[in-house]
């Protein structure tokens, strides 16, 4: 089976919010890409509580200093295509309010004709829960799986209800639903997440997690999901591939996956899909000046990849 191709769409400051988001996005369904995603970022705070993913000391990259808002930049996206998915790795659950969250995601859905990926995580920056969290940094989990129940509730049958320990919604008509079942992704990594995934989301969202581990983790994660009584063969398995070019090659011990020359990392793509992806995302937003470059980019790694048998 063909490993997918999904593209990250231009977020950072170098890019125009509409324009570019528009060029992209056509471009990229034209050059034969599955998908389409977008992370989350709110701030970078001059004077952090942390460091970078939380580990001490470690700067906060400039680029992070201006994100465009995920779900705007993806219904931009979402109205200038018409075949590939629209997907987000990830959102912050704990960030959103429930409700308005599952609206939102249900209205793009049924307005793209059922193209929505809900990419979820849980977050790590203690700075941006104090800005816009709904609960506790400490309680994140718990408000993740109470988010997974207000999303069933409002995308299912009518009339719809819910209580729960933040959200109470009494016996209502909500609309519009999704165009068809929303498929739930989690990014997870921690025994309790890994838990959570297996118990209830359609799809596993890695990073970073090195390829020969990748697949005995993915295998933990279906076993576990049969064990719960699901079908473990409809679960995705999506990447994501932060990459970093660089202008010659690197040595390959100890080289980040996905950063590298142009070669290295076609080739950790062929990696991914050897180790058992459904779909990779390139994200290749950093390693281009404008809109153009990243279009060229996207072209030049999507035909090389292709080319090596991925």
């Amino acid at each position: 089976m063909t490993l997918r191709l999904g593209l990250s769409l231009p977020q950072f400051r170098q890019y125009a919010p509409g324009r570019d988001v528009v060029s992209v996005a056509r471009a990229a369904e034209e050059i034969g890409f599955d998908s389409l995603w977008v992370f989350e970022r709110l701030l970078v705070p001059e004077n952090p509580v942390q460091g970078l993913y939380g580990v001490p000391g470690l700067p906060w990259p400039e680029f992070y200093r201006s994100v465009a808002e995920p779900l705007m930049t993806l219904a931009t996206a979402g109205a200038v295509t018409e075949r590939v998915r629209l997907g987000s790795s990830v959102l912050v659950a704990p960030l959103h309010v429930p409700f308005q969250l599952a609206k939102q995601l249900a209205t793009l859905d049924a307005a793209t004709g059922g193209r929505v990926l809900a990419g979820l995580g849980i977050g790590w920056s203690h700075d941006e829960y104090a800005a816009s969290a709904v609960a506790p940094f400490a309680e994140r989990g718990a408000q993740l799986e109470e988010l997974l129940d207000v999303l069933a509730a409002v995308w299912g049958p009518n009339p719809v209800a819910y209580e729960g320990k933040r959200t109470v919604i009494a016996e209502s008509e909500v609309g519009p639903k999704p165009a068809r079942p929303i498929p739930v992704l989690l990014a997870a990594s921690g025994r309790p997440a890994l838990d959570r995934l297996a118990r209830r989301a359609d799809g596993w969202l890695p990073v970073q997690v090195p390829f020969d581990r990748l697949r005995s983790v993915w295998s933990g994660i279906r076993e576990a999901a049969e064990g719960y009584g699901r079908d473990a063969s409809a679960l995705e398995m999506i990447g994501r591939a932060n990459v970093s070019i660089t202008a010659r090659a690197l040595p390959e011990e100890g080289r980040t996956q996905f950063t590298g020359s142009h070669e290295q990392i076609v080739a950790d793509v062929v990696a991914a899909a050897e180790a058992g992806m459904d779909e990779l995302l390139l994200d290749l937003q950093g390693s281009a000046r404008d809109a153009q470059e990243l279009i060229d980019l996207a072209a030049s790694f999507h035909a090389a990849t292709r080319a090596a048998g991925a």
